[in-house]
């Protein structure tokens, strides 16, 4: 396969241009995250980290995925090789929301799969946004499968959620404009499930010199297991992030871009993301999937010692956490919103 070069991030940022929406950064109130040697809280007098939200949950369907769905379809479109029976996919998530999005803006059919566990809330979206909608199976796999032989049968083209050079390509380009916009930024901290999102982000962060930070539910770390093994290999998942970083096995894309200079795996636990999704609404009334509180959730979990930024860059075992240096710049990407907040609880007014 392609590997993901950063030729690919420029050529999806000017492929894409005024068929997004531009991210929208929101600053952290100085002192909220602590630094590595215990921030302003501990009396000393060193500089408090700088940390950005990168609300991308504010894109179009509500997630990343549509700026990779847009590069998949309008690069076929350009090459010539869009056929007429359309573009298909098989995902009850975010990924077919964006597929069907793109294809609706670029006035092509979109036929999407889903398996009968499929939340008739997203059935509905697709349908308004256009997609022919076809039940099949009582899991991913069954869809899959039934969407794949459509490709054969019919000659659509089979998109997917995650594992695709062109997608991630287009999820690359959310970092492309939050390095322009924040100038000097320093680390860019990111939830991964298939990883997708990661490699696009990552192979972009490191041609500007910006570490990223890899974060995984410590019981969904496809990547980092990858990582430890030196190959994708498939680890079982249950988290409360599972419906979007449930991904059994990281794409090669992915470790590709996990074992260049300045990546770090971090993994947390599940109550670390509950608190981070609950502290978004407390604070911000933001409501937030689990996938995009878990990379917050990297900042806010309890202490755990990370890598200054000259030593090694693949640890040897993972960390609980990551703690921004004295002065250092943080992005934090919360990639999606398509989420029940009937679970958020709402505290009594003070």
């Amino acid at each position: 396969m392609h590997q993901l070069t950063y030729d690919d991030i420029k050529a999806a940022t000017d492929r894409i241009a005024g068929h997004v929406r531009p991210v929208t950064l929101a600053p952290v109130d100085p002192g909220t995250i602590r630094t590595a040697h215990g921030g302003p809280l501990d009396g000393r007098s060193e500089e408090p980290c700088e940390v950005w939200l990168a609300l991308e949950f504010m894109q179009h369907t509500g997630s990343f995925k549509a700026r990779g769905a847009q590069n998949f379809i309008q690069a076929h479109r350009e090459a010539g090789t869009l056929p007429n029976a359309g573009v298909t996919i098989a995902s009850g998530g975010n990924a077919g929301l964006a597929c069907a999005w793109a294809a609706q803006q670029q006035g092509v059919r979109a036929t999407v799969f889903l398996p009968t566990v499929a939340p008739a809330v997203k059935v509905t979206k697709l349908r308004d946004l256009g997609a022919d909608v076809r039940i099949v199976g009582a899991e991913y796999a069954e869809a899959l499968e039934a969407c794949e032989e459509f490709a054969a049968t019919s000659g659509a083209l089979a998109s997917h959620a995650y594992d695709h050079p062109l997608i991630a390509a287009g999820a690359g380009t959310l970092l492309e404009e939050i390095h322009a916009r924040i100038p000097g930024l320093d680390t860019v901290v990111v939830s991964v499930g298939g990883g997708g999102l990661f490699a696009g982000v990552a192979t972009a962060a490191r041609h500007h010199n910006i570490r990223t930070v890899a974060v995984e539910p410590e019981n969904c770390r496809a990547l980092n297991a990858a990582i430890e093994a030196g190959r994708p290999v498939d680890v079982p998942v249950d988290s409360i992030a599972i419906d979007a970083l449930g991904a059994r096995r990281a794409t090669a894309l992915a470790l590709h871009a996990a074992r260049q200079d300045d990546v770090r795996s971090v993994l947390v636990r599940d109550s670390e993301i509950v608190h981070a999704r609950q502290a978004l609404w407390d604070h911000r009334r933001v409501a937030v999937e689990h996938a995009a509180a878990t990379a917050l959730a990297a900042l806010t979990a309890p202490d755990s010692h990370v890598p200054d930024r000259d030593l090694p860059t693949r640890p040897t075992a993972p960390s609980r956490s990551y703690r921004p240096g004295s002065g250092e710049r943080v992005a934090v990407v919360l990639c999606g919103a398509n989420t029940d907040p009937s679970d958020l609880v709402h505290p009594a007014e003070s």
